[in-house]
């Protein structure tokens, strides 16, 4: 069994630094799986401007 998180991070923009780099290598830090990127708030041109990660890791069954 495992459970799941979802945090949204950005792409950055043009003064901006993306993420998603920091955003993985913490929640691994912490034990936590990737397992998957969603697309968020699409704009005019079809392009995301953010983006949800997917985390899992199991359930401690005690």
């Amino acid at each position: 069994m495992y459970e799941y998180i979802f945090v949204e991070t950005s792409l950055g923009g043009v003064w901006s630094r993306p993420e998603h780099q920091e955003t993985i290598q913490q929640y691994a830090a912490e034990g936590w799986r990737f397992v998957q990127v969603v697309p968020l708030n699409y704009d005019g041109h079809g392009k995301p401007g953010s983006f949800e990660i997917v985390f899992e890791r199991p359930i401690k069954v005690e």
